[in-house]
């Protein structure tokens, strides 16, 4: 029997109110999946984070591109959000809680750390000058 698998990109604007969007197509992905609310809502908020540091951080303002990639694989559910901005310097730096890049701009500096809380696995690729990627991935639910 071949494994359950599904996979989408998108691409969009980075403007806060994309953010939301990224949010809705996230969840909308993983209803396939059968996940619980709570299950549904880990992943909301961690998109959430990792696309408002794509929009705050990597493109400190400017309308670029981020890239959202989802997919599954049985009941593994993968997210990949990429900008091709600024980059970080000092990735285990920018993972510490409460440390922000922006203080002056009222960031509490939890991002990563609420990204780490609600997804099961958190890995950061960046490049200064050329981006970062943040992977990340949830087991849903029970297999089906």
């Amino acid at each position: 029997m071949k494994e359950n698998t599904n996979e989408m990109i998108l691409v969009f604007d980075s403007i806060p109110a994309n953010e939301g969007l990224a949010r809705v197509t996230a969840a909308s992905f993983c209803t396939q999946l059968n996940p619980t609310l709570e299950e549904v809502a880990d992943l909301k908020t961690a998109v959430s984070e990792a696309v408002t540091n794509c929009i705050i951080h990597g493109y400190e303002g400017k309308i670029n591109k981020i890239e959202m990639k989802l997919q599954y694989h049985g009941n593994e559910l993968y997210v990949h959000i990429t900008d091709y901005g600024i980059g970080i310097m000092d990735i285990e730096k920018a993972m510490e809680p409460m440390y922000t890049s922006k203080p002056d701009h009222e960031r509490s500096g939890m991002g990563f750390t609420f990204m780490e809380a609600f997804m099961d696995e958190i890995r950061v690729e960046s490049q200064p000058g050329k981006g970062t990627t943040v992977h990340m991935k949830k087991t849903i639910g029970r297999k089906r």
